[in-house]
């Protein structure tokens, strides 16, 4: 039973986190990320909420990897503002990754795919 609701509380702070980083990645603007649409697709976090794998995808495709450099250097101060943003909720901030979600990538080929 005790597994269930820490799965339950697992999800309710991925979906805060999620919320928090959306806006934060938002108040930056395109121009931080090179004129790039990025937007946090996911997140993940450990069971005992100290790692928060957080999911973005990047259009255009081609900029991810310029986008994922920035987000990986600048990692620290996002964590740091999503510390003060969740620090009523949580005792710990969770570390953060960022990790490309690939699945725009699929639906476009997919898309290319049904085009031919």
């Amino acid at each position: 039973m005790e597994k269930n609701i820490e799965s339950t509380r697992q999800l309710k702070v991925a979906k805060e986190i999620q919320k928090h980083m959306a806006e934060i990645i938002r108040s930056k603007g395109m121009a931080a990320f090179g004129g790039a649409l990025v937007s946090v697709s996911g997140v993940k976090i450990s069971p005992d909420l100290s790692v928060a794998k957080i999911y973005v995808s990047i259009f255009p495709s081609e900029k991810a990897e310029a986008v994922m450099g920035v987000l990986q250097e600048n990692a620290r101060a996002l964590r740091g503002e999503l510390g003060s943003k969740v620090a009523k909720q949580l005792r710990i901030v969770p570390e953060i990754a960022f990790f490309l979600d690939s699945s725009l990538d699929y639906v476009e080929h997919i898309e290319e795919l049904l085009k031919k």
